[in-house]
């Protein structure tokens, strides 16, 4: 699936819906999109349809209301008694509880790992960017040459394309990065929204070619080309032996992250354990009917609705952490922490971009051309000035010096 797209300028992560008819978005800072937070109109307790499980829940809540209308109406009118000793439920509560608290914390210990696999791959990302946009020159030959920029900026932009290619990976939704009408070119994922994301798709290098329709997943791909950069770098002088190796650590450990939250993917709760929990959830919600009907009477059917209402809401929210990188509203923000990577990156770029460009002009200045960069024989400077050290980024005079 040969990509056709050329390397334009990094696009400005569009931030559409900013402002809403019932709430206004402040300006740009660290982690917008994903600590976005409005006021609520109404208390979380009055809360019946975002966030909450309430439809999730309905049908077996009102089978089992049905039911306990069953068992009252034989209670009251066709026996003289079906009720039982109530002593019952709490041998069954023991279970039932068992049961939903290791529901409840493994999916959440699901959520977590996969939140901390988000952290550690953004983290080496950041680290890897860092690290290259302050350590990409030779202290011998001056700042990098455009094609070495150029170099170098495709490897920045690779980096930005990973968590896209991560996200997308989890969700399978192959194609995303790639044009309509590939293999898996899909125009459509499963919330019937557009696959194909341009923005992902500028990020990645002229010709690369995708072979997810050969079974290789496209993040584990990218990671190919940004070890060929930390090689390249280091045959350049730009970073000794260790540097280079502490990169391909971080590399590693980016690697790493992706595999963990791959198997949290890929691994589901077993199939006995739902089973069972579902078996065992019905069971007491058709046992406490007998064992309230006596003293309860009609008041038996909203007591068990409540309950059953409880006991299915902590079922159904283990079951929509099991699988944290989805659309759910509970669910991890995949694509508000991806966004506010490639946002924060973007800065890092721009910025690199105009210190390259002060510094080149300031060598050339003091150099007259590229081919005096090199220092040998009778030609070269004394003591310090023989070292082409670059400035610190982000400072706001730039640099009067450039040696």
């Amino acid at each position: 699936m040969p990509l056709a797209f050329s390397e334009p300028s990094t696009p400005v992560l569009s931030r559409q819906n900013t402002y809403t008819r019932h709430h206004s978005r402040r300006d740009t800072h660290p982690h917008l999109l994903s600590s976005r937070r409005k006021p609520r109109r109404w208390p979380l307790v009055l809360r019946f349809i975002k966030g909450a499980i309430h439809l999730e829940v309905l049908v077996p809540v009102l089978l089992h209301s049905l039911f306990t209308a069953f068992v009252v109406y034989l209670d009251t009118y066709v026996f003289d008694t079906v009720g039982i000793p109530n002593s019952i439920i709490p041998s069954l509560s023991i279970v039932v509880g068992l049961i939903l608290v290791f529901r409840n914390q493994t999916s959440y210990n699901r959520f977590w790992d996969g939140r901390n696999g988000m952290t550690t791959m953004n983290t080496c990302v950041r680290n890897l960017v860092r690290t290259i946009a302050t350590n990409s020159y030779s202290t011998t030959r001056g700042p990098p040459t455009p094609a070495e920029r150029e170099d170098i900026e495709r490897t920045i932009r690779i980096l930005m394309a990973i968590p896209f290619a991560v996200k997308n990976h989890l969700r399978a939704e192959w194609g995303a990065a790639w044009a309509i009408g590939g293999i898996f070119g899909n125009d459509v994922d499963e919330r019937g929204t557009a696959a194909f994301n341009p923005d992902y798709a500028g990020l990645l290098p002229s010709g690369l070619q995708g072979h997810e329709d050969e079974g290789l997943g496209l993040p584990f791909q990218l990671t190919f080309l940004v070890d060929g950069f930390i090689k390249r770098g280091e045959q350049r002088g730009w970073y000794p032996a260790p540097g280079a190796s502490q990169m391909q650590a971080q590399l590693n450990s980016l690697l790493d992250a992706y595999g963990r939250m791959e198997t949290i993917k890929l691994t589901p709760m077993p199939v006995a354990h739902l089973i069972h929990q579902k078996q065992v959830l019905a069971l007491f919600g058709c046992v406490l009917p007998f064992a309230m009907v006596d003293e309860m009477g009609w008041w038996a059917i909203p007591i068990v609705s409540l309950v059953m209402f409880t006991l299915y809401g902590i079922e159904g929210i283990g079951s929509q952490l099991e699988d944290p990188f989805g659309y759910d509203r509970n669910d991890i923000k995949m694509d508000a922490l991806v966004g506010d990577s490639k946002t924060e990156i973007d800065v890092v770029l721009r910025e690199w971009r105009a210190h390259c460009k002060a510094t080149d002009a300031i060598w050339r200045t003091n150099r007259q051309n590229h081919g005096n960069r090199c220092h040998d024989g009778e030609n070269s400077l004394a003591g310090e000035e023989k070292m082409f050290l670059q400035q610190d980024l982000f400072l706001r005079v730039r640099p009067t010096s450039a040696i």
